[in-house]
């Protein structure tokens, strides 16, 4: 019984005093999910009160009703499985010599198990017992679902819920199990294990038992992976290093070795989780026992990041089902991943890690609020971009119309012309979009930042662009930004722009739409307000 202290306590209570003087009860129900002991325990009380030595919470065991019934074959003790006796003939046949007294023991015990499967003709049978019960009967019922029973069966019940067992208490039994039948193990097998049983001791016994087989005599940890088709720890962390790392093509690599090992894509989710779970704790507690991988990424990645990198996994998790396919719902979950990232870096202070959260609250919340269309990718050969050796030394400013031009290309529209040919993606292009170019020399660019944009800021975005930057103009250039309200239109404002001259153009389409109009002066239609939608050049919504 372990891990029910707290109703064993109870029940020797109740079972400890005079002879006479035991505050017993003509009814009890245990309650918890499968495998916790309840049955059990019902069979442990029924020797206490049969036991041949006196009603005790010690029962000798050596006893002929300790052994009898511990055997399953006392007389006195009716065990009954509800589950395949639910009809009221079967309670009242089981009941017809409830009156009689007992033949060899002290008391005449019945054991119902699953009692919530009883119908409710059987209920109302088995309540007039209940309600005035013969002193040498005791009923014992066993439940996983106590919400099902009438509340009049309920109020005349001492009940006892059971406890779910947490995964220390089933490794640590589990432990001390093996270790009596000398059989060698790992913890970390032990955990995997008792993670599977998922509060059941019983389930862990049963997984352990079928461990040992699997392998042969021992219980390792890539056996009991194997077993419960787990994904090797190392493929998890590997994903998480790959993340912190920035390095997308290790990441899906990991996937395609994970994809070969016919891995269960929603099995991985949740592992994947449950180990953000364990980084996140090793960077509050700093545990010198925890895992080794574990301890490594606690220090690789921010606080912030773990915590953003676990809700976005729960999320991802939660919508794998709508994914074409698990594996691929499980890269994009990935990817979300390495598209949102606070700093690279090791673990910041904790002074600014709120700081960072907040900061990544506003770049995630501004980037959701992009428009779904890009400026348009236009032909090289039509754009006149700052690039090569014509364009050394010139300096450029948008604060003249006449100053800043190269080939009779403004420097606004310039940066309007290159963004395109940068081929930026993740949080750089957002940035990018709210920028116009101020000049470009030999060895440094500066960008004019509208303040609209100063939340988009970040090493990790700045280097992308800054890396982009260097590879059009084939040369390394320092990068610089000059915060300021720009009155002129950004490529970010023309996307605006843009949507918003389609949104109203469909919306006079439709409105000017002779059929439309007709629809509406012979059936009084309406518009519906935000349900129209400009087409693209495919066609398509």
């Amino acid at each position: 019984m372990v891990g029910q202290s707290h109703v064993l306590r109870a029940l020797m209570n109740a079972l400890e005093g005079d002879e006479g003087h035991q505050r017993l009860h003509h009814a009890y129900l245990f309650t918890g999910t499968r495998g916790v002991g309840k049955t059990t325990l019902a069979r442990i009380f029924a020797k206490c009160l049969n036991c041949e030595t006196g009603v005790t919470a010690k029962p000798c065991g050596e006893c002929r009703s300790c052994k009898e019934i511990a055997e399953g074959r006392h007389v006195d003790l009716i065990e009954v499985d509800a589950a395949s006796r639910t009809k009221v003939e079967d309670t009242r046949d089981l009941l017809d010599n409830v009156q009689y007294a007992p033949t060899r023991g002290r008391f005449k015990i019945y054991l119902i198990d699953e009692v919530h499967m009883l119908s409710g003709h059987s209920f109302n049978a088995l309540l007039k017992t209940l309600e005035e019960p013969p002193p040498h009967v005791k009923f014992l019922f066993a439940t996983t679902d106590p919400q099902k029973l009438p509340v009049t069966i309920l109020s005349r019940c001492l009940q006892f819920n059971l406890k779910r067992m947490p995964v220390d208490m089933i490794s640590g039994h589990l432990a001390k199990v093996l270790e009596q039948e000398n059989i060698p193990f790992s913890d970390s097998a032990l955990r995997l294990l008792a993670r599977a049983a998922d509060g059941s001791m019983r389930d862990a016994l049963s997984l352990t038992d079928q461990a040992i087989v699997a392998g042969g005599g021992a219980v390792s940890e890539d056996d009991v992976q194997d077993m419960l088709g787990l994904l090797p720890h190392e493929h998890l962390v590997a994903l998480l290093q790959s993340v912190a790392d920035d390095d997308g093509k290790r990441m899906l690599q990991t996937v395609t070795q994970m994809a070969q090992l016919t891995t269960d894509f929603t099995t991985a989710a949740d592992s994947l989780i449950s180990l953000l779970h364990g980084v996140a704790v090793q960077q509050v507690v700093a545990a010198d026992e925890a895992d080794a991988d574990v301890a490594a990424l606690a220090k690789l990645l921010s606080l912030a990041d773990v915590q953003l990198y676990y809700q976005m996994a729960l999320h991802g998790r939660r919508d794998l089902p709508l994914a074409p396919d698990p594996r691929s719902g499980f890269e994009m979950m990935l990817l979300r991943m390495l598209a949102f990232r606070i700093d690279d870096g090791k673990v910041s202070q904790d002074a600014t890690n709120s700081t960072q959260v907040e900061k990544k609250k506003i770049l995630i919340e501004e980037a959701s609020s992009l428009p779904a269309t890009f400026p348009e990718r236009r032909n090289p050969s039509q754009t006149l971009p700052l690039s090569g050796e014509g364009a050394r030394g010139e300096v450029l400013s948008s604060s003249s119309p006449d100053k800043g031009r190269l080939g009779g290309v403004s420097s606004s529209n310039d940066w309007h012309a290159i963004l395109p040919l940068l081929n930026l993606s993740g949080m750089a292009l957002p940035l990018a979009q709210h920028c116009l170019l101020e000049s470009v020399s030999d060895e440094q660019i500066t960008l004019l930042l509208d303040e609209g944009g100063s939340t988009l800021q970040s090493p990790r975005a700045e280097a992308q662009l800054a890396e982009a930057l260097a590879k059009h103009y084939g040369r390394e250039l320092k990068l610089s930004f000059k915060l300021t309200t720009l009155t002129e239109e950004t490529p970010e404002k023309r996307n605006l722009r843009e949507a918003a001259e389609k949104q109203a153009a469909a919306e006079e389409a439709i409105r000017n739409d002779p059929f439309v109009q007709q629809l509406q002066e012979a059936f009084g239609a309406t518009i519906v307000p935000g349900s129209i939608r400009p087409r693209t050049e495919t066609g398509k919504l």
